[in-house]
C-alpha cells in the first residue's frame, strides 16, 4: 500500500519501537479494519514484540490519495479493541 506517514505517526513509531516494516506489514495484510473516529479506519494485527502479544494499531485517513497514516501504536489490551462478528 503506498501512503503518507503524518508527523505525528513518524514520532510514534520511534518513541513506541515500532519498526517499520511492522507498519507495513499490518497496512498491507491486516488481520481486521475496524471503524474508527471521524471516519478513518484502523488497521490491526497482533505481532509478538519480545515474545509479548501485542495489537498493533494504525489509523489511517483513507479520504486523501495516497491515504494518511495519522498515527500508530500497540497495546496489550487486545480484546478491548478486536472486533468479533
Amino acid at each position: 500500500m503506498t501512503y503518507h506517514l503524518s508527523k505525528h505517526a513518524q514520532e510514534e513509531l520511534q518513541k513506541r519501537t515500532i519498526p517499520t516494516e511492522v507498519l507495513e506489514s499490518v497496512l498491507e495484510a491486516p488481520e481486521q479494519i475496524v471503524e474508527g473516529q471521524a471516519g478513518k479506519k484502523v488497521y490491526q494485527s497482533r505481532v509478538r514484540f519480545e515474545g509479548n502479544l501485542f495489537l498493533v494499531r494504525v489509523i489511517v485517513a483513507e479520504e486523501t490519495t495516497p491515504p494518511l497514516v495519522v498515527t500508530v501504536y500497540r497495546t496489550t489490551k487486545i480484546t478491548k479493541y478486536w472486533s468479533t462478528p
